[in-house]
C-alpha cells in the first residue's frame, strides 16, 4: 500500500487502536487530534512509521502527546 491509500489506512488503523486503548469516542479522539495534530503526524511520518507496526506507532504518539502536555504545563 502506498501513497494516499497507505497513509489513510494508517491513520484509520491507529485512530481505531488509540480510541480502543484509551476508551475514547470518535468525537473525543477528534478533539485530541485538534489539540495534538495526531493525524497530521501520521501523514508526515508515514514512511518511517508504517514500518514499525501499530504498537510502535501508538507508543510514539503517546510519547509525543505526553511531551506536548508537559511543555504546556511548564508554560502555565
Amino acid at each position: 500500500m502506498t501513497g494516499i491509500n497507505g497513509k489513510l489506512y494508517l491513520q484509520v488503523e491507529i485512530a481505531h487502536l488509540y480510541m480502543r486503548r484509551h476508551a475514547l469516542t470518535p468525537e473525543q479522539f477528534l478533539e485530541l487530534d485538534k489539540e495534538y495534530d495526531i493525524l497530521h503526524f501520521l501523514d508526515i511520518g508515514y514512511e518511517p512509521y508504517h514500518l514499525t507496526g501499530s504498537e510502535g506507532v501508538l507508543a510514539e504518539i503517546e510519547e509525543i502527546i505526553a511531551e506536548q502536555r508537559a511543555a504546556k504545563a511548564r508554560v502555565m
